[in-house]
């Protein structure tokens, strides 16, 4: 029996060993020759590409967003289970459907505001009289805000409590705010008032917390998202695309992405749960966010010391610390701010919307394009842009499969990611419930989240492999109202580098820290992703992010009047993301470059000598072996390039096409130590820049350096050694995977 199963194999290698050659020499095949030896040789059809592109209409995309955002659909709420209906029907659609469509369902651990007790902020006078109350919920301008299931801003996560104390002006509250504002005044039993920006939600709390402090309140400056404007009158919304005075952004206020209670685990119904009480990177204290409004009505109140230059902000007062409390002359003199958080925790069902077109050849290799479906409210821009996008983009894709017009070489998998709002829950739950798949055959992932922030340029962020595709996709789209200037001319107008080998590009940012659903993919399983959007011109705004964010304005009117009047930027970003994709499904060789990476690693490589070489030869650590690693990824990567160049790729073996792919797909993996960061959760890849006076080098360099130099220990200068140590081998072992075999 044993015999007969070799022997039966062995005809299977060699029948597909003589196609292969036969392929080779240019031998006609029969029609028995599997189906893959084929059409293996097949390369991206540019003639569909553009079918895409005309196909992808603007209407459509209005008509999916309009359709998303009837009704706020938060989390696990009733309008969140309709859209997962939703989605389901416009991916099982006879006509535009994909091949297989279905919901992942997982358990998890949210954060909510008592419907019937809502979260409150006042100030009270020594006999706990009121004297001024804060907002619960934002001013209605248009029926939307109306909703009755327009949740009350909170902070997500933040733990319940009732506190009192007088008022501090903390800026961002970052460690450093809080140390300066500790050397003028006693901050224990205090509240902190702190503006958005500077540092991450959880973090204005976490850091509070120390000092004494006992609740702090949150708020976005309109110098920081207005450009300084204030009036309902003529100014804001629903004048312009600028936050009103009541507008809040809501959040979720924790520092680690996935769900909280099953850390590197899947979060299913019998899955272990830690306890709640070991959650790390929440706030420690009750947190609540406010309209401006209402901080203009505190901080101007506030007495003390004037708090430096670079912490005043638009309101038009002086910005004090804080006595601690208000000024004697204010009508708040003498008063407290009491802060009654109602918060509850709950286990909710949450459920990812999934959807696959199979490929024809390599069907065991995957290019991933997700989005999030949940909203903390309408969420017109983020994220139903993104997601009217992706239906778009799938209706055209799933009426070529339909019609047999078209089949990608690689399986497409979209995800609409659920509870993304509460920190990426539901992708991070599918990268960890498909962990070892996703690692071993994920060519790279797409995000397209807020699909369209404002209709100036595109923005892209990614692995630097990426870059060459992304560049590739946008020089075949042009602009909206326009036939000549393509969305590359234009987005290097806007943003752009210069490369010591191409001269003049646009630039492509970095995928930092944990912004989109992109975090898993990259940072944890270390699959080459990228990040797409349109975005505003910066020379005319200031604005952080656009005003509406995460509040109750932001609706389908809002994005439909002031953000993308007619949904052509929305297209746009469709023709390019879909573009891309194709080009990642179809492409015979990998459209990635692994030389893109080199020239990056140099550039971190060169400021970190500027920055760190000094202060690490006086504690005899050298840097060296970096150097040498970096120099031998250039080396590798000069060599695959050349194999490729050399290559006929169309008429040689399939194997060959198979593991020049793998080497690049497989890059990014390389680069996964789970030493680099092992303070924080998920957090793996060690190409993870740091911004170091507006230049890029490398994250847990700069972030062991910049300690041990602060603290001068010996220990710490180890713990830099350490990471040179870390950066050095992942970077030597992934130039040892573009290495020609052995």
């Amino acid at each position: 029996m044993l015999r007969k199963v070799l022997f039966g194999g062995l005809c299977a290698a060699v029948t597909l060993a003589v196609g292969i050659l036969l392929g080779h020499f240019g031998i006609q095949q029969s029609d028995s020759t599997p189906s893959w030896v084929q059409d293996v040789a097949k390369d991206v059809d540019e003639d569909l590409i553009q079918r895409f592109i005309s196909e992808v209409d603007n209407m459509e995309i209005q008509e999916n967003l309009r359709e998303l955002t009837k009704v706020p659909h938060m989390a696990t709420t009733e309008g969140d289970r309709a859209t997962v209906q939703y989605m389901l029907s416009r991916w099982q659609d006879p006509d535009t459907g994909l091949d297989h469509t279905w919901a992942e369902d997982y358990r998890v651990h949210l954060s909510f505001p008592d419907p019937n007790n809502p979260n409150t902020v006042t100030v009270v006078s020594s006999s706990d009289s009121v004297l001024y109350s804060a907002r619960e919920k934002e001013k209605p301008y248009e029926a939307a805000q109306s909703d009755p299931a327009v949740v009350q801003p909170y902070a997500a996560y933040s733990p319940a409590g009732n506190v009192k104390g007088k008022l501090v002006f903390a800026n961002q509250g970052k460690p450093s705010d809080y140390q300066l504002l500790n050397q003028t005044l006693d901050l224990a039993g205090t509240i902190a008032i702190v503006r958005y920006g500077g540092e991450g939600r959880a973090g204005k709390a976490i850091n509070a917390a120390p000092y004494g402090v006992v609740g702090v309140l949150v708020y976005t400056d309109p110098l920081d998202i207005n450009d300084g404007k204030m009036s309902e009158d003529n100014e804001t919304y629903p004048h312009s695309w600028y936050m009103p005075p009541s507008g809040v952004e809501r959040g979720s206020y924790n520092t680690d992405f996935g769900d909280m209670l099953t850390p590197y685990l899947a979060a299913k119904e019998e899955t272990y749960r830690i306890p709640s009480k070991d959650i790390k990177g929440i706030p420690p204290i009750p947190t609540q966010p406010i309209g401006f409004e209402d901080a203009y009505a505190l901080i101007c109140e506030l007495g003390g010391p004037e708090a430096p230059d670079t912490w005043q902000g638009g309101f038009n007062c002086t910005y004090n610390f804080g006595g601690p409390g208000f000024q004697p002359l204010s009508a708040f003199n003498n008063s407290d701010v009491k802060l009654d958080v109602y918060n509850k925790e709950e286990l909710k069902a949450s459920s990812n919307v999934m959807g696959v077109i199979r490929g024809s050849v390599e069907p065991d290799r995957y290019v991933i394009y997700g989005n999030h479906r949940d909203s903390w409210v309408h969420g017109a821009i983020d994220p139903s842009s993104g997601t009217s996008v992706m239906l778009e983009l799938t209706r055209v894709l799933g009426r070529m499969v339909k019609q047999g017009t078209w089949k990608p070489r690689r399986s497409i998998i979209f995800g609409s990611w659920g509870a993304e709002e509460f920190g990426l829950i539901g992708s991070a739950e599918y990268t960890e419930e498909y962990f070892t798949k996703l690692s071993e055959r994920t060519v790279a992932y797409i995000n397209v989240d807020i699909s369209v922030f404002a209709n100036a340029t595109l923005r892209a962020s990614g692995s630097p492999s990426a870059q060459s595709v992304i560049f590739k996709s946008s020089k075949q789209v042009k602009i909206p109202g326009s036939d000549s200037t393509s969305v590359y001319d234009n987005w290097i107008r806007y943003s752009n580098r210069s490369s010591p080998v191409y001269g003049v590009i646009p630039n492509v940012g970095f995928l930092t820290g944990a912004g989109s659903d992109y975090a898993p993919f990259i940072h944890n399983l270390g699959i080459t992703s990228m990040d797409i959007s349109y975005t505003y011109d910066r020379t005319k705004t200031k604005a952080r992010i656009y005003p509406a964010y995460h509040t109750a304005y932001d609706t389908f009117t809002y994005a439909s009047k002031f953000i993308d009047p007619g949904f052509t930027s929305h297209q746009t970003v469709a023709r390019t993301a879909g573009n891309v994709l194709m080009r990642l499904a179809d492409s015979l060789l990998l459209p990635l470059n692994c030389s893109d990476y080199a020239e990056s690693l140099e550039a971190f490589l060169h400021v970190a000598l500027e920055l760190y070489k000094q202060p690490l030869d006086a504690h005899s650590i050298s840097l060296m072996p970096l150097q040498s690693a970096v120099t031998r990824f250039r080396s590798a990567a000069s060599r695959l390039d050349q194999v490729i160049r050399d290559s006929d790729l169309a008429s040689e073996t399939p194997l060959k096409v198979r593991r020049i792919n793998d080497q690049l797909m497989l890059l990014d993996r390389a680069f996964l130590d789970s030493q680099a960061f092992p303070k924080e959760y998920g957090f793996r890849h060690v190409f993870r820049p740091a911004s170091v006076n507006g230049r890029f080098t490398f994250r847990s360099l700069a972030d062991a350096c910049a300690n041990a130099m602060a603290t001068g220990l010996a220990s710490d200068w180890q713990k830099a050694h350490h990471h040179v140590s870390i950066l050095s081998q992942a970077i030597a072992g992934a130039a040892s995977i573009l290495d020609d075999v052995i």
